[in-house]
């Protein structure tokens, strides 16, 4: 049953790879225009959507983790491996990184805190869409309300 469980989300996992893949190559081939390198994009984050990642990003913070993301999708593999290497999986949990791993800013160093797969999971797809119209090098201010 656990093995039936697992080919099931592999091949899931595997499609959406693809679908992304194919919708980047064949998608709109104008990219929406970066701010000027002045100008700051504020997201306001529903922190009563999604509450421990909205605490843990306000934790971070207020340890000295830059409020502001530069968008760098590029690198975000690169930097998820970095900021996670060491930190041990919990079960049950996920490994949460601010600043987020699509950031130039994240990577080693980024402050990780376990936080319900639910609560992370919807932040990041709630997060991603909020981004999708934004070209890398967009800097954006995470705002809680």
């Amino acid at each position: 049953m656990k093995t039936k469980k697992l080919i099931t989300s592999l091949i899931i996992v595997v499609l959406l790879v693809l679908g992304s893949y194919w919708f980047e190559q064949n998608g709109d081939p104008a990219a929406p225009s970066s701010p000027s390198d002045s100008e700051v994009v504020q997201l306001i984050f529903p922190s009563d959507r999604y509450p421990e990642t909205a605490k843990h990003i306000q934790d971070a913070i207020a340890k000295g983790e830059s409020a502001t993301c530069t968008i760098n999708r590029e690198q975000a593999e690169e930097n998820r491996k970095e900021s996670l290497r060491g930190i041990p999986t919990k079960k049950g949990y996920d490994r949460d990184e601010w600043p987020m791993a699509m950031c130039d800013e994240g990577g080693e160093g980024a402050d990780i805190e376990y936080i319900t797969p639910k609560d992370n999971r919807g932040a990041g797809s709630w997060v991603g869409n909020q981004l999708e119209d934004y070209a890398d090098g967009t800097r954006v201010e995470f705002m809680f309300k």
